[in-house]
């Protein structure tokens, strides 16, 4: 954008004869190229206006049309960065799914994203897609480019050596060795950088990552079904397994999902995702009855993995030909014991689906439920129960008089809608 400098007149620079209450209200606008905010700042000097500028009331008003504008590229390329980076969803754990967008004139020249854990990162596939067309373009990448040498070269050197001239972030890595290095270090080698464009969307993008980062431990998320008339349902809806449901791209997006042991006996089969290409996650069930539970004969896939948690007053029964099978015994289940034992696997994000026995999650749920959850997924079928449905775990119908459910989002899936929302 060029700026011309008017030579003005000798006026002395004074505000026209209006009263206090005007005077107050009128603000010039002046275009600010560095702001993310899509809005404009306000003068500190108010003059009368030159022949040729347009005038509100004898002052000058400058449009910041070219900065909106500009705003809304960042954002459309961000989300475009969004969109790339779901591709990996499931294969990139304990790494973030990250994306990345090469823009020069106007136009995409490059795209990419980090596709498994240990992979080059999403800048490294975006910059070889452009080529030469990277330099002096704009890149666009979803999360803080890395600046240390891991089993990966460091991202930020990478676009310099590409030399482009403009790097946008949604938003800074909260892992303490990048934290705002990369931003350092790509300022100090002359790019220009800009921060927090579509930052929500990219913070929900990487929830569990930034949440395992920050405390070390994994992200839990709660999940149940609730008919119509908001009564409690053992029972998924129609079609949510399927290709493209909710809870199959659900499944994918967990390292670990915890499981009552009735549904697993009930069923005989494990809930697994049937989205192309899906790493399923590892199956934990919980069986604390007090009496034997026999676990059917499972056909796992080459990347299945299932684990079993009893109590000391129950005995797990396993066909002598099942194997990738392994049982471990506490003196009392609850989800502080699983997710450390989740955290001690390395594990980012579980899943808790309450299905199948209450008696389970109940003794699940006594103890840290307020601090190892953080998110619910609910379920509404289009189905009328009148007769009052099962009942919620004690620790569940205790925990909701006392957590605000934030960030409600309702999507559908099939004929169910679905309800996301942080604890």
């Amino acid at each position: 954008m060029q700026v011309q400098r008017l030579s003005l007149p000798s006026y002395t620079l004074s505000l026209p004869n209006v009263s206090q209450s005007k005077r107050l209200s009128t603000k010039l606008l002046t275009f600010n190229p560095h702001s993310t905010s899509g809005f404009c700042n306000s003068a500190k000097v108010m003059f009368k206006s030159p022949t040729g500028a347009r005038n509100y009331g004898d002052l000058v008003g400058v449009r910041c049309e070219v900065a909106q504008q500009e705003d809304r590229d960042d954002e459309f390329y961000m989300r475009r960065c969004v969109e790339l980076a779901r591709k990996a969803i499931g294969h990139t754990s304990p790494n973030p799914i990250v994306g990345c967008v090469i823009v020069k004139d106007g136009k995409v020249v490059g795209e990419g994203f980090h596709p498994k854990d240990g992979q080059p990162h999403a800048e490294v596939f975006a910059l070889r897609d452009a080529g030469d067309l990277a330099e002096n373009a704009t890149a666009y990448v979803s999360l803080e480019p890395c600046n240390h040498y891991g089993r990966t070269p460091p991202c930020t050197e990478a676009l310099i050596k590409a030399k482009v001239k403009r790097v946008v972030v949604g938003m800074v890595d909260p892992n303490p060795i990048v934290a705002s290095k990369g931003l350092d270090r790509l300022r100090d080698a002359g790019i220009d950088v800009i921060t927090g464009v579509e930052e929500k969307l990219c913070t929900r993008l990487s929830e569990a990552y930034i949440h395992h980062m920050l405390t070390g431990n994994p992200f839990v998320t709660l999940r149940y079904s609730i008919s119509a008339n908001g009564h409690f349902l053992d029972q998924l809806g129609e079609g949510v397994t399927e290709l493209g449901g909710y809870y199959s791209q659900l499944l994918q997006e967990y390292d670990a999902i915890i499981l009552s042991s009735a549904t697993v006996t009930e069923n005989n089969s494990l809930p697994a995702s049937q989205e192309a290409g899906a790493n399923q996650p590892l199956r934990i069930i919980i069986a604390s009855s007090g009496s034997s539970i026999q676990i059917p004969g499972l056909t796992m896939e080459p990347s299945g993995k299932l684990i079993i948690f009893a109590d000391n007053e129950t005995t797990v029964e396993l066909e002598s030909t099942q194997t990738g099978i392994e049982t471990v015994v506490l003196d009392q289940i609850n989800l502080n014991a699983i997710t450390e034992y989740c955290k001690s696997q390395g594990f980012c994000s579980v899943l808790l689906d309450l299905r199948g026995n209450m008696g389970d999650f109940e003794k699940v749920l006594q103890d840290g439920t307020e601090q190892n959850l953080q998110k619910i997924v609910i379920e509404v079928l289009p189905i009328w129960d009148q007769r009052g449905g099962g009942d919620f775990p004690i620790a569940l119908k205790s925990l909701s008089k006392r957590v605000e459910v934030k960030n409600l989002q309702a999507k559908i899936s099939n004929q169910n809608v679905v309800l996301e929302g942080y604890l």
